[in-house]
């Protein structure tokens, strides 16, 4: 592996990736560790999420990394292509990526550091970083790929945070970034999973532009589940003074959503609509979904 990871805080030699943890000096580490920021995530969270969500077994979560996957598939990859996933969590998305490119530099890196180390005691032969993007310690020009899913909306400095992915991506790399849709539905859901905001894809594909990116698609996920949706966010408003445990129970149910037949027949609907995807884009749904690409020009 050739990729130059940084010194981390409190060392002075550069970590070797060994292809089963980093050594800097006759030190061993699972995880480099960087800055960290948990203003929109933490540790909690992730133990939350991963136990409403089925251990990422949630249709939506399904559907986010089949169209991720799908957008990473479409590309040509040789054994130097670097790829990053920033937002790793509990690294379902990693282990699928790594059974896709196999030949790829594939890294995982989260903004706290414990799903990591968790991550970290089965898969010795991913490397794992973490590191609060927004002060993101990769070099300019290092990486070919970038893949957020559900990111930015926990950062709250979301248009700094897209500056420094246009910063690490090669002159023709690609930015997968996948974010909550429609502002005006933000409600206490958001408010519980730590989301500074939900975004309108119009908006998304401005500030994109406005860091320079090439804008090569831009859709939504979850179109035909979108009506029910939005009745639920609509209805969470009304909701909006009940107290905070009530609002957390809420949640639970609402991510649960009816049980395994129910999410059965939701997968099933989304993989349709992916299907559908690749020939047309959708005009509005529960995620925006956005591919991009910076320009190849030298600068």
């Amino acid at each position: 592996m050739e990729f130059k990871f940084p010194i981390p805080p409190g060392y002075i030699t550069e970590p070797i990736w060994t292809g089963n943890g980093f050594l800097i000096g006759s030190e061993k580490l699972s995880v480099l560790k960087y800055t960290e920021s948990n203003a929109g995530w933490d540790a909690n969270l992730t133990e939350f999420h991963e136990k409403e969500a089925e251990a990422g077994n949630h249709y939506i979560d399904r559907a986010s990394r089949l169209h991720a996957s799908i957008e990473l598939k479409n590309k040509v990859y040789t054994n130097s292509t670097v790829i990053l996933e920033i937002g790793t969590s509990s690294g379902y998305l990693l282990r699928e990526i790594k059974t896709l490119v196999p030949q790829s530099v594939l890294i995982g890196s989260d903004c706290i550091p414990e799903p990591l180390e968790k991550i970290a005691q089965n898969r010795r032969d991913i490397p794992l970083i973490q590191f609060d993007l927004v002060n993101c310690p990769l070099p300019d020009k290092s990486v070919d790929v970038v893949i957020a899913l559900n990111v930015l909306e926990h950062i709250q400095d979301d248009i700094a945070a897209l500056k420094q992915i246009y910063r690490i991506l090669k002159p023709g790399g690609y930015a997968i970034i996948e974010v909550p849709a429609n502002q005006e539905l933000y409600d206490f859901y958001d408010e519980q999973l730590k989301h500074f905001r939900r975004y309108n894809l119009r908006d998304l594909c401005n500030m994109a532009l406005n860091s320079h990116f090439v804008i090569v698609n831009a859709t939504h996920l979850g179109f035909f589940l979108f009506p029910f949706f939005s009745f639920i966010k609509k209805r969470n408003k009304r909701l909006s003074n009940s107290s905070e445990s009530q609002k957390k129970n809420l949640v639970k149910k609402q991510i649960a959503l009816g049980g395994k037949i129910i999410h059965s027949m939701l997968d099933s609907l989304m993989n349709f609509e992916i299907l559908i995807g690749k020939k047309i884009n959708f005009p509005f749904g529960i995620r925006c979904c956005i591919l991009l690409q910076r320009a190849e020009q030298n600068e």
